[in-house]
């Protein structure tokens, strides 16, 4: 992809997360390679002030990681007794009530929700580390492209945790119950080839060819008139959900919907 800072517009850049628009496609970069793009609370905020600030027009999202990983992982420095300067540390919400402790985990999660938004086809451009909330921030896309040298990892379990950033669900839906019940138990890395062979990648490419291959699925993607995408999305994201019968219900509307668009006659 075009570097951010020559012909994308600037919308925000805070916290280690950087918000460019160009035209219908919008660029989210983690912008800490130092400490390889770990996570903080002020991070999320700022990866949902990016979701709320897309403009209208904006119909596919990349997510990047600046540097040589996508994304290590929490920032450890969550679990020591100071935290981060500002904040609650984890010890400290640990120590809250029921209602204080769920209210925060909640919105540590709309950092990783937004991206699965009807109206949005998002692709994560994964290099390098994606552990624990770097996974689950990469499974929060739509599509995955990823370099040779990817390794995804839940970590969490070793923790003593649970993965609990809305990764969960995507992760099963991808891989199954029983890979994904391994993957995160055992915490072990997957690597690009298995990425690929299981679902988790769509595409595994070169790393010198990594921005130009996503710069091409966003072009393809970008092809098709944005409401039948937008409608496509909707059935494929509830098929699960429903019967055999009731997606084809939930077809029947969504055809209708689209002819009478073609023929003039919607809304």
């Amino acid at each position: 992809m075009t570097s951010p800072d020559s012909v994308h517009d600037l919308v925000l850049d805070k916290d280690g997360v950087r918000l460019t628009v160009e035209d219908t496609v919008a660029t989210v970069t983690l912008t800490n390679p130092a400490k390889r793009n770990a996570q903080s609370p002020a991070l999320w905020r700022a990866l949902t002030h990016a979701g709320r600030s897309l403009p209208g027009t904006v119909r596919v999202v990349v997510l990047r990681g600046e540097g040589k990983s996508f994304s290590a992982g929490l920032d450890r420095q969550a679990f020591t007794p100071e935290g981060f300067d500002g904040e609650p540390s984890f010890l400290d919400l640990a120590r809250g009530s029921d209602a204080e402790l769920d209210a925060a985990i909640a919105e540590y999660q709309e950092a990783f929700t937004w991206w699965r938004r009807s109206d949005l086809v998002t692709i994560a451009a994964v290099r390098g580390h994606a552990i624990g909330a770097g996974f689950q921030l990469a499974l929060a896309c739509d599509l995955r492209v990823v370099a040779p040298d990817v390794q995804f990892a839940m970590r969490e379990t070793s923790l003593g945790l649970v993965p609990d950033l809305a990764g969960t669900h995507p992760l099963v839906s991808l891989v199954g119950y029983a890979r994904a019940l391994e993957i995160c138990a055992t915490g072990r890395s997957v690597h690009a080839e298995e990425a690929e062979r299981i679902g988790l990648a769509n595409l595994v490419v070169p790393e010198a060819e990594l921005d130009d291959a996503v710069r091409d699925l966003a072009s393809a993607l970008l092809a098709a008139p944005r409401d039948a995408v937008i409608e496509t999305k909707a059935l494929l994201q509830g098929a699960a959900e429903r019967s055999y019968d009731q997606q084809l219900i939930a077809e029947r509307a969504a055809q209708a919907r689209r002819l009478r668009d073609l023929a003039g006659l919607g809304d």
